[in-house]
C-alpha cells in the first residue's frame, strides 16, 4: 500500500518529518525514504526496512538532514523518493498507489527516444519515477499532475517537494487519502491522520478526489479544485487503516467496531466469548462482543517486539511463518471453550487455516468466524492490495473453482449474499477451514459501517463494480 508524510515549517521541522513518516509503518515493510531541502540543495536517504524498524534505520541519517522542508514515504514496492532534474526545476517526489498499465506508458516513452527510466528495481519499472517523467512532458507541475492522472490506469497519489514549497495531489478518483494538518508555523500533509495528535498538528481538511494544493509555511493554495466522483477504497476502514487514524472524517477503530456490531445481529451464536485476530480484527471483535454482551477475550496475543506483518513478504513459505510465530496462543483461555473470532477478511486463508488448528490442538471445542467483510472474489486492479500473483489464489476464488469445477466468467451469483452459489462457496470455505460456523459480512451492512453512500466507496474486490 505505502504512505506519505510531508512538511513546510519556519523552523527546523527533521523531527516531525522523521516521527511523521515511521507513523506510516504499519503500510509497508519494504523500502524507507526521507528527502529534505536544504540551502546547498536536496538530500535524500532511502533504507531497506524489511527486516528492521524505520526508526532505526535512519536516526543516524537525520542528525545530517536538518531542514525546513520534506517529505518522508513507507513504500511497499519502489525506492523513494526520487530526485529529478528538469525544466520544472529541481524537485522530489514521493508516491502511492499502482500504476498498472506502467509497462505500456514506458513503451510510449521510449519511443521518442529521448526519454529513459533509471530507477529499476527487479525487472520492474519504478513507478515513482514513471509518475515524475509523465509530470515533466509538461510545462507546469500543475498540468503534469493532470497529464499524469489522465494517463495512468490504477491510482496515484503524491508529493512534489520543490524549493519553494510542497504540491500533495490525490488520486484522480481518491481512492487513497491526503489529509492536510496545521499547526504554528507550520503545515503538513499526510496519508494517515494517525500521525498528527503526537505532533501536535490538527487536521486542516481532507484533499477532495484529484485535487492539488500547494504548500508553504504560510498557508497553502488550491492549485486544482477536486472533481466530484470519489472512490476510496472500502478496506482501508476493514483492514489497512491504523485504528487512530480517520478517512473522509471517519475514524477507522470507530468504523470497525460498527462492523463488528453488524454481524453480531445478523448472525448470532451462542458461545463463551468473542476474539478478534490481531491486529485489525480486534475493534472488529469489539464492535460485536458489546453488541452482543458477550465477554471479549484474546486467546492469541501477538508478539509484537520483533514480527513484522504476516502478508509482506512475497515467499507464502516465509507469509505462513511470521503469522504462525507472532501469535502466541494462551491455552488456558482455549482449552474447553466455544468462541467466535472476528476478522478483517479472509484473502487467501492458508494463515488462517493453520490457527484454527492450532485452535482445536490447544482444546477449543468450537471456532467460529466473522470476517468483517464480504468474499474477496476479484483483484485489486487499483491499488497493489495483495502479493497475490493471479485472483485465483484468493479462497473465494478456489471455492468457486471447486463449486464450477472450471473457470466462469459470471461470477455475480457468488457476490450476493444469500444465492445458492454464495451459500455454496462459502461452505466450501468453512469446510476448509474447518470452522464451526463461517457467516461473512453483508456489503450492505459494510457500507453502512462506514457511513458514506456506495457510490462514493470503492467495492470492486467484493462485487466488481467499477466507476463508469
Amino acid at each position: 500500500m505505502g504512505g506519505v508524510f510531508g512538511i513546510t515549517s519556519w523552523e527546523d521541522c527533521i523531527t516531525d518529518l522523521f516521527y511523521g513518516t515511521d507513523y506510516h509503518s504499519h503500510l509497508g515493510t519494504k523500502r524507507g525514504g526521507l528527502a529534505v531541502r536544504r540551502e546547498d540543495g536536496f538530500v535524500r536517504v532511502i533504507h531497506n526496512i524489511e527486516n528492521a524498524q524505520f526508526r532505526s534505520k535512519f536516526d543516524q541519517d537525520i542528525e545530517q538532514m536538518h531542514s525546513w522542508s520534506g517529505i518522508g514515504v513507507i513504500s511497499d514496492f519502489d525506492n523513494q523518493p526520487i530526485l529529478i532534474r528538469s525544466h520544472l526545476g529541481d524537485y522530489a517526489i514521493v508516491a502511492v498507489g499502482a500504476i498498472k498499465n506502467a509497462d505500456r506508458l514506458a513503451r510510449d516513452a521510449f519511443k521518442s527516444r529521448r526519454l529513459h527510466l533509471s530507477e529499476i528495481h527487479g525487472s520492474g519499472i519504478n513507478q515513482t519515477e514513471l509518475a515524475a517523467m509523465l509530470i515533466n512532458q509538461e510545462e507546469s507541475f500543475e498540468s503534469g499532475i493532470q497529464n499524469l492522472q489522465d494517463s495512468i490506469e490504477g491510482s496515484c497519489s503524491l508529493l512534489i517537494l520543490t524549493e519553494k514549497g510542497i504540491y500533495a495531489a490525490r488520486d484522480k478518483y481518491g481512492r487513497t487519502p491526503i489529509v492536510l494538518g496545521k499547526k504554528a508555523g507550520n503545515y503538513a500533509v499526510t496519508s494517515e491522520t494517525c500521525a498528527f495528535p503526537n505532533l501536535e498538528f490538527d487536521v486542516e481538511r481532507y484533499l477532495g478526489p484529484g485535487e492539488v494544493v500547494f504548500i508553504t509555511p504560510e498557508g497553502y493554495e488550491q492549485r486544482k479544485a477536486p472533481g466530484d466522483r470519489l472512490q476510496i477504497c472500502s478496506f482501508l476502514w476493514v483492514y489497512y487503516g491504523y485504528p487512530a487514524s480517520s478517512y473522509e472524517a471517519i475514524n477507522v477503530e470507530d468504523t470497525r467496531n460498527r462492523c463488528g456490531a453488524y454481524l453480531a445481529r445478523r448472525n448470532p451464536v451462542k458461545i463463551d466469548f468473542v476474539a478478534g485476530i490481531p491486529d485489525s480484527g480486534v475493534g472488529h471483535g469489539l464492535g460485536y462482543a458489546a453488541e452482543a454482551g458477550l465477554p471479549f477475550k484474546r486467546p492469541f496475543v501477538k508478539y509484537t517486539p520483533t514480527w513484522a506483518r504476516s502478508f509482506m513478504p512475497q515467499n507464502q513459505n516465509v507469509r505462513d511463518l511470521v503469522a504462525r510465530m507472532k501469535l502466541i496462543p494462551i491455552k488456558d483461555l482455549i482449552n474447553g471453550k466455544k468462541f467466535l473470532f472476528c476478522e478483517d477478511s479472509i484473502v487467501r486463508g492458508t494463515q488462517l487455516q493453520d490457527t484454527v488448528r492450532r485452535l482445536y490442538d490447544f482444546g477449543a471445542l468450537e471456532v467460529h468466524m466473522r470476517p468483517a467483510c464480504p468474499p474477496l472474489v476479484y483483484g485489486c486492479k487499483f491499488l497493489n492490495f495483495s502479493v497475490s500473483r493471479s485472483e485465483m489464489d484468493l479462497a473465494a476464488r478456489r471455492a468457486i473453482r471447486e463449486v464450477e469445477g472450471e473457470y466462469i466468467q459470471d461470477l455475480s451469483d457468488y457476490t450476493r449474499e444469500g444465492t445458492a452459489k454464495y451459500n455454496a462457496m462459502e461452505e466450501r470455505i468453512r469446510q476448509r477451514l474447518n470452522l464451526t460456523t463461517l457467516k461473512y459480512q453483508r456489503l450492505e451492512d459494510l457500507v453502512a459501517a462506514i457511513g458514506l453512500p456506495k457510490e462514493k466507496l470503492c467495492t470492486y474486490c467484493w462485487d466488481g463494480v467499477e466507476l463508469e
